[in-house]
C-alpha cells in the first residue's frame, strides 16, 4: 500500500465465506435461494398482518415491523454478497463500505429493540392482562418504535463516524463477506482505542439494554406461568411466547458468539456464526411465527386465499376478453 492510503483507501476487498473458486457458484445459488425465501416470507407476514383486522394488536404490530426490518437487514448484505460470488475482483468502495456498515448496525440494533418490545408485550399480556389494552395502546407502540428507530440510527452513526477517523496502511483485505465493524478495526494502523472503549460502553449498553428487558420480562412471565394451577393453562400461556423465545435464542446466541470475544480472535467460524443472525434468522422468522402461531397461520391462509381469488378473477376477465366478439 502506498503512503497515500495512510489517510483514505479508495476500496476494500471482501474475501467472503470462501476463497476457493469452486465454492463460489454453489454459495451463490444457496444464498440466492435463502434471500428470495427471506423476502417472500417476511413480505407475506407484513401483508397478512396489515390486511387482517384480527391481527391488529401490539404483538403483531411489532412483528410486522420486525419482518420489514429483516427484509432491509438482509438486503444491506446479501445482494453485494451475491455479486461478489460471481466477481473476480470482490471489491467494495470505501464510501459503499461505510454505508453498508451504517445500515447493517442500524437494522441489527433495531432487531434487538423490536425483540425487546415483543417481550414486554408478552409480559404485560400475561402478567397484567386487565391493563393490557391501556398500557400497550397504539400511541405507546408508535412512540416506542420512534424511540427505537432514532436510537438505532444515532448508535450506528456514532460507530461509523469513529471508523471514518481511522487510517489504513497495511492491507485493504476484509476477512468477511460484508463490512462489519470488527474486521474493519483489524485493518486499521491508527489507534482503535476510542472505538473499542465506545464499543465496550455505549455499544455494550445498546445490546444489553434490550437483552436485559427480555430476560426481566421472561423471568416475570415464568413466575406468572408457574402460578397457574392447571397444566393446560400453563401450556396455553407458554405457547404465546415460544415463537418469540426461539427467535431470541437464535439471534442473541449467534451475536454473543461473534462479538463477545477478543478482536484478534475473529476467524472463519465467526463468519459462519454471522450468517446465522444476519441471513438465517431473518429467513426462519416467518416460519417460526407462522408454524407455531394459530392466529398468524390463519392470517396467512386468508391472505393466500385472497391472492388466489384475485388471480382467478384476473384470469377469468382475461379469458372473457380473448373469447369476446
Amino acid at each position: 500500500m502506498g503512503m497515500s492510503n495512510l489517510t483514505r483507501l479508495s476500496e476494500f476487498i471482501l474475501l467472503g465465506l470462501s476463497s476457493h473458486p469452486e465454492d463460489q457458484k454453489p454459495l451463490f445459488f444457496l444464498f440466492l435461494i435463502m434471500y428470495l425465501v427471506t423476502l417472500m416470507g417476511n413480505l407475506l407476514i407484513v401483508l397478512a398482518i396489515r390486511s387482517d383486522p384480527q391481527l391488529q394488536n401490539p404483538m403483531y404490530f411489532f412483528l410486522s415491523v420486525l419482518s420489514f426490518d429483516d427484509i432491509c437487514y438482509t438486503t444491506v448484505i446479501v445482494p453485494k454478497m451475491l455479486v461478489n460470488f460471481l466477481s473476480e475482483t470482490k471489491t467494495i468502495s470505501y464510501n459503499e463500505c461505510l454505508a453498508q456498515m451504517y445500515f447493517f448496525v442500524a437494522f441489527g440494533n433495531m432487531d434487538s429493540y423490536l425483540l425487546a418490545a415483543m417481550a414486554i408485550d408478552r409480559y404485560v399480556a400475561i402478567c397484567n392482562p386487565f391493563h393490557y389494552v391501556t398500557v400497550m395502546n397504539h400511541r405507546c407502540c408508535v412512540l416506542l418504535l420512534a424511540a427505537f428507530t432514532a436510537f438505532s440510527y444515532l448508535h450506528s452513526l456514532l460507530h461509523v463516524l469513529l471508523v471514518n477517523q481511522l487510517t489504513f496502511c497495511a492491507s485493504n483485505v476484509i476477512h468477511h463477506f460484508f463490512c462489519d465493524v470488527n474486521p474493519i478495526l483489524k485493518l486499521a494502523c491508527s489507534s482503535t482505542f476510542v472505538n473499542r472503549v465506545v464499543a465496550m460502553t455505549e455499544g455494550l449498553a445498546s445490546v444489553m439494554a434490550p437483552f436485559g428487558c427480555i430476560v426481566f420480562s421472561y423471568l416475570r412471565i415464568l413466575t406468572a406461568i408457574l402460578k397457574i394451577p392447571s397444566a393446560a393453562g400453563k401450556r396455553k400461556a407458554f405457547s404465546t411466547c415460544s415463537s418469540h423465545l426461539t427467535v431470541v435464542t437464535l439471534f442473541y446466541g449467534s451475536i454473543s458468539y461473534v462479538y463477545f470475544q477478543p478482536l484478534s480472535s475473529y476467524t472463519v467460524k465467526d463468519r459462519i456464526a454471522t450468517v446465522i443472525y444476519t441471513v438465517l434468522t431473518s429467513m426462519l422468522n416467518p416460519f417460526i411465527y407462522s408454524l407455531r402461531n394459530k392466529d398468524m397461520k390463519r392470517g396467512l391462509e386468508k391472505l393466500i386465499s385472497r391472492i388466489k381469488s384475485q388471480m382467478d378473477r384476473l384470469s377469468t376477465a382475461k379469458s372473457m376478453k380473448t373469447c369476446g366478439p
